[in-house]
């Protein structure tokens, strides 16, 4: 593992000062400059600007920068075939730490991680197991405040239809869904309504997708779709793709109530669709990134992975922004009520394709 600069440095200072104590005429010793630290990211297709987790992960990285002085650097992947190239080049740059940005990078960064045992590793939304003790995984309990995304757009449905669609069907995509579709079940129960959810099945563990995080333009066919069949909340979890989806909602603002985003609060990322963001299912992947840089660089390093949930403030959803006002007071109550009893464990929303 690679030692932490102030440890070198420290190092390197008392092996001068040892060396001049042995002879008075030893010349006049020199303090060695600490060793670089460079922390890196590489992303999925999504790209560093989809508003999403590759966005808010380098975030994580430029914070450390700022914090730590130390040098970056990143690269961005076209396609799936570059995973393993972009990430060996990374290592090749001499990165004392690589980040992965997202559980597409999955397989390639556990390769590189066992092949390169001095260089430390994280990957965003997947638990690396069977990893290396120099891999940790970041991840997300997102099926927490999915759920209460999916009361509180079950509580504002005017057409009792709302909706949802993957970039992909992978494990930190679905989790967002399935949450979603427990907190509308959880509301109809309550309430004795049928609000009826369009683009996942809870027991077919399937649904909507564009196969793709980066085509904005595939969103917003799905999500035109989807107002057509009546949806009139979009909750697109798609990164770059799901953009399409607040365009639709935006050209469907008579139709559509709003669309809940994901990863990052769309008010901020996504400004100029604020009016008609309800709300966000946020994770702290910048907090996660940052931490595990700085435990590499402090050389505290572990490799057991992260998991945010609403206990540890690791997800949340987001304020309301300007749907405030618009939101019922008892139902913005309900939520806060909601999100403690989560939290303690008085309700469990259930993982993927549990009954």
């Amino acid at each position: 593992m690679k030692k932490s600069p102030l440890l070198a440095l420290a190092l390197a200072g008392a092996i001068a000062l040892s060396v001049a104590g042995c002879s008075e005429d030893a010349p006049s010793s020199t303090t060695s400059e600490a060793p670089k630290f460079k922390a890196c990211i590489v992303s999925d297709t999504g790209g560093f600007d989809d508003r999403s987790f590759n966005q808010i992960s380098y975030a994580g990285v430029l914070k450390a920068q700022t914090d730590f002085g130390i040098e970056i650097n990143k690269v961005q992947s076209a396609q799936d075939a570059d995973y393993a190239t972009n990430i060996q080049s990374m290592i090749d740059a001499d990165c004392s730490i690589v980040i992965a940005a997202g559980y597409l990078l999955s397989d390639s960064i556990k390769t590189a991680a066992a092949a390169n045992p001095d260089v430390y590793f994280a990957i965003v939304d997947d638990p690396a197991e069977g990893g290396t003790a120099n891999l940790r995984g970041l991840t997300f309990q997102t099926n927490e405040p999915g759920f209460l995304a999916g009361y509180l757009a079950a509580g504002l449905t005017k057409t009792g239809t709302v909706a949802t669609f993957s970039g992909m069907e992978i494990p930190s995509v679905t989790i967002f869904m399935d949450g979603y579709a427990q907190g509308v079940e959880y509301y109809n129960t309550v309430k004795g309504t049928n609000v009826k959810v369009i683009g996942w099945d809870r027991a077919a563990k399937t649904g909507t997708s564009a196969d793709n995080f980066g085509d904005a333009a595939g969103g917003k066919t799905i999500a035109d779709t989807q107002v057509s069949q009546g949806a009139d909340i979009l909750f697109p979890v798609a990164g770059g793709t799901g953009n399409g989806a607040l365009q639709s909602a935006q050209e469907n603002s008579d139709k559509v109530v709003g669309a809940i985003w994901v990863d990052t609060d769309g008010y901020v990322t996504a400004s100029e669709y604020g009016a008609i963001i309800i709300t966000s299912v946020e994770k702290a992947v910048d907090v996660a990134v940052y931490e595990a840089i700085k435990a590499a660089y402090e050389n505290k390093w572990v490799a057991d992975p992260f998991v945010g949930t609403l206990a540890n403030k690791g997800v949340k959803l987001s304020d309301y922004h300007d749907f405030d006002a618009k939101i019922p007071a008892g139902l913005k109550t309900e939520i806060t009520d909601l999100s403690a009893k989560i939290a303690s464990g008085e309700i469990k929303v259930k993982e993927v394709g549990e009954a």
